[in-house]
Parts: C-alpha cells; sequence; structure tokens
C-alpha cells in the first residue's frame, strides 16, 4: 500500500487540513475491511477505481466522487481489488466555505458531489485527477478546484465565529462548555448550536465529545497507550471507565484493543495539526 499526503496553499490552510491518497491493490477474492471512527473532520473522497462499500448495508458508493459529513459513530468499509484514492480533508467547519448548503445536511451521510455541483464540473474534475500520473499533480488540480469554487462563495461572518469557537475547542482539546463557546462568540446558547451545527455539519456538543476522544488517540499514540489510567487522566476523562465507555461507542473497541489494532493508531484531528 502506498500513502501520500501534503498541505494546502496558505490560501486554503483556513478550510482544508490535508490532501491524501492512497494506493493499494489486493489480489482477486481478497477484501479488506477498514474502520472509519469520528474524527472532527468533513472530506471529499476521489475514487479512481473501485468504489467502497458500506460494510453493514453492502451498499457501494454511488459516485466516484464522494462528500463525507461529520459522523458520530463508527462504520467499516469493504475495498476490494485496485484502490486509487484520492481526498481532501477538511477542517471543522471548512465545507461551508466552498459548498452552497448547510453543512448539517452531511450530517452522517455520504453524498455523491454531483448532487451539490453541476454534473459537468464534477466530471471534468474526476477525469482530470484520473488522468494526472503524480499525487502532486493531483494536489494542484484539487487546489485549483476548490480555489475556484472558494471565489464564488460571498463574506461570511457568522462562518468567521464558528471558525474561532473551533479554535477554542482546540486549544481546550474540547474539555470547554458549550455554554461558554456560546458566550464567547455572543450568541445565545440556543443560536449558538443552530448556527455551528449549520457551519460545521454536528451539534457542539457531539464535536466536544469527537475531539476529546481524538485527543485521548493522540495521547494514546504518543506514549500513554501502555497505562490507562494516565491517559484518562491527561485526556480529560471522569475515570478510566468513562474513557473506555468513549472508545467504545465512537469506535466499537477499548482503548486496549484500538492501540493493538494492527495498523498503527493515529490522531486525524490533532496529528500534524498546524
Amino acid at each position: 500500500m502506498q500513502y501520500f499526503s501534503a498541505q494546502p496553499s496558505p490560501l486554503l490552510a483556513p478550510y482544508v487540513k490535508n490532501y491524501w491518497a492512497m494506493e493499494n491493490c489486493l489480489p482477486q477474492g481478497k477484501v479488506y475491511h477498514h474502520r472509519i471512527i469520528p474524527t472532527g473532520l468533513p472530506d471529499l473522497s476521489f475514487y479512481l477505481h473501485n468504489r467502497p462499500c458500506i460494510s453493514k448495508t453492502g451498499k457501494t458508493f454511488e459516485s466516484p466522487s464522494t462528500l463525507t459529513g461529520q459522523h458520530k459513530n463508527y462504520y467499516n468499509l469493504s475495498l476490494t481489488g485496485q484502490t486509487t484514492l484520492f481526498s481532501v480533508t477538511f477542517r471543522p467547519s471548512g465545507l461551508a466555505a466552498f459548498f452552497p448548503l448547510p453543512a448539517k445536511e452531511l450530517f452522517s451521510l455520504h453524498v455523491p458531489l454531483q448532487q451539490i455541483l453541476a454534473t459537468e464540473v464534477v466530471r471534468k474534475m474526476e477525469d482530470q485527477l484520473f488522468e494526472a500520473s503524480t499525487f502532486v499533480e493531483r494536489v494542484k488540480i484539487a487546489e485549483d478546484f476548490l480555489i475556484r469554487l472558494l471565489r464564488k462563495n460571498t463574506n461570511d461572518y457568522p462562518g468567521k465565529r464558528i471558525m474561532a469557537s473551533i479554535e477554542r475547542v482546540n486549544k481546550s482539546t474540547g474539555h470547554i462548555t458549550v455554554d461558554q463557546l456560546a458566550k464567547e462568540a455572543c450568541y445565545s446558547r440556543k443560536q449558538f448550536e443552530r448556527v455551528f451545527a449549520a457551519k460545521a455539519g454536528i451539534s457542539p456538543g457531539q464535536f466536544l465529545r469527537v475531539v476529546r476522544f481524538q485527543h485521548a488517540l493522540h495521547l494514546g499514540v504518543g506514549g500513554y497507550k501502555q497505562n490507562l489510567t494516565q491517559l484518562s487522566y491527561h485526556a480529560g476523562y471522569y475515570d478510566q471507565a468513562h474513557m473506555i465507555n468513549e472508545f467504545q461507542k465512537l469506535s466499537g473497541l477499548t482503548p486496549s484493543e484500538f492501540f493493538k489494532n494492527d495498523c498503527a493508531p493515529y490522531s486525524d484531528y490533532f496529528g500534524d495539526m498546524s
């Protein structure tokens, strides 16, 4: 399996966390099951060869290009044959800068890009990515595409306030209350919950929970995974039982099971954070 990653240009950095790609070819008849956990980050994925299916339902992705919104539950993807994936990972409220719909409408969904943008625009993008021979070329194509979308957008003050709230969440590693975030953003709690969900695609309470979980993953990878008591303390959970319960709900695994996984555990949210 080959894996590539790159950072966005300064213009897109407030909205895009990174670009990444994966290429893999499984022997005929082999199936690879990949667990997807809540990351706090929506993404736009282009499957340039075989498309995955959701293991529980057996439903294959409808389109080569798919927007995946925020989600609060884990699920498994099944991959077969040749997989060439190119993905744009957005920052928590990044989708709102590019796409003309409330991000909350994508919650827990995989939506074909053609349902949001004109078919000819999407097909041109897919063709360009398929014909590109290197990851660097694909990043350039994605950057040009996103910059065009960004320039069509108007100034979004509510979005900027939510971006400031998310930065506050990041600094607190999720250990801040919704009421405090609302107060700092100069909203009532009800207003804040509505605007936050529209821009970030998830309720602030659910988002805080995911960020705390991702911070625990980050700390575990950083050296605390052998001592769950210390990990739960440094991750800010009430106790070890609370942390175990959160891991099971969000990943389907206990912390011990998660960190013993064959694939090296990694926090998508806090890993390589800038």
